[in-house]
């Protein structure tokens, strides 16, 4: 092994040499590896955030086990189920607690600037915490009041002094379904590619701006398990107790699933980012390509006297190889730091939950790794072609 290492030691970096002796050129091929990390990385990033958004509030509900109707899309668009589905799950052994929430989508009216977003609006009952919120849970009294809500202060939009006059305790009212509609306090979600924003409210309130809604028509359950028995063991046993022509029955980790899986599968955003990752690729494949293409033609003479002094084709693929290592290394710093910068525009401009990741940052650099093998793997056919004969 250190007889190896030092062999290492004393080799000729002639992949370095040769990719450092055109610096003009060099610099062309960092930048075209770092651009096609930067689409992979951006296209990745918002795909990230598509999904992290789109299940923040599932992963913070207050439940083991959601129950929701089959017509059920998202989270959007849940559909609703009779409210008696929950008292009948509670005669299944292990089931600890029920509880309800109503989901709609809502045009609300921004009270300073007058200008409209499409929020989210959830009720529950205040005596039944369904979100493991503290800033939503400290504030559930407010929403027993008349025709108070609770307002994401992260929603898309021009909220910052709505936001700031709400801090100052200053009362703040709006018009939503033709009812006045007071602001009671603020909480952190944040928008998602579905919606701007959140609402919190009691489902008296909900029902309130929803007067045609009955509150015997649900749109997701919450249930708690019994200390002893396992979410999936209980959920199956509610799967064959309740109808499963009238709702779905699932763990809250299958329920995250479930929307992860819309957004992936079933709406087109998700595959434009697939689309867009798997471009990014293919770019860098081409570039690289052409970069070590350009090289070995460059210097197809050399690597040819090389052939005929003995050296083997495993050799000179070597070089080619690690000319695609330097690149892959070179090109993901510049496209990794770049990323950064505009992951933090983004995620200010849009409010959406996109930040690196160690394992994206990971993935991303797999990808170059393969993306710059597989252009040394096309680039290195020139060189076993090379003959000795034919180049003197």
């Amino acid at each position: 092994m250190i007889g190896f290492i030092q062999q290492l030691q004393r080799r000729t970096s002639l992949g370095w040499l040769q990719l450092s002796r055109h610096k003009g050129r060099f610099l062309v091929a960092i930048s075209g590896v770092a651009f096609a990390d930067l689409l992979m990385f951006m296209q990745l990033g918002f795909q990230g955030a598509l999904f992290n958004s789109a299940t923040r509030l599932h992963n913070l509900l207050e439940a083991d086990v959601v129950v929701f109707s089959t017509q059920a899309r998202n989270l959007i668009d849940m559909s609703t189920f009779p409210r008696r589905r929950l008292y009948q799950a509670m005669d299944v052994p292990g089931v600890q607690s029920s509880g309800a929430i109503y989901v709609n989508s809502i045009q609300w009216k921004n009270p300073l600037t007058k200008s409209r977003s499409n929020l989210l609006i959830i009720g529950f009952d205040p005596d039944k915490p369904a979100f493991n919120l503290p800033e939503v849970n400290s504030q559930l009294q407010k929403t027993k009041l008349p025709d108070t809500i609770l307002l994401d202060r992260n929603t898309r939009g021009e909220y910052q002094q709505v936001v700031a006059q709400i801090e100052q305790g200053k009362k703040t009212t709006t018009e939503v379904e033709k009812r006045t509609i007071t602001i009671g306090g603020l909480f952190t979600i944040g928008s998602s590619f579905g919606t701007d924003g959140h609402l919190m409210t009691s489902d008296q309130n909900f029902l309130r701006v929803f007067p045609r809604r009955s509150a015997s028509s649900v749109s997701i359950g919450l249930l708690k398990v019994q200390p002893g028995y396992e979410a999936q063991q209980v959920a199956n046993a509610l799967k064959a107790h309740l109808p499963e022509d009238d709702v779905r029955v699932m763990t809250k980790e299958e329920f995250i699933a479930f929307e992860k899986s819309y957004w992936q599968r079933n709406s087109p955003i998700g595959f434009v980012f697939s689309l867009g990752t798997a471009i990014g690729f293919l770019v860098g494949v081409i570039i690289v390509y052409q970069v070590l293409s350009t090289d070995v033609n460059a210097h197809i003479k050399e690597y040819a006297t090389f052939k005929a002094m003995g050296y083997r084709n495993i050799y000179l693929l070597g070089v080619i190889f690690e000319e695609a290592l330097i690149l892959v290394i070179t090109g993901f710093i510049p496209g990794l730091s770049v990323s950064l910068g505009l992951y933090g525009l983004a995620r200010k401009a849009t409010r959406l939950p996109m930040y690196m990741t160690v394992l994206r940052s990971i993935q991303v650099l797999i990808l170059t790794f393969i993306m710059c093998m597989i252009s040394g793997a096309i680039a290195t056919r020139k060189v076993q072609a090379a003959d000795p004969a034919d180049m003197f």
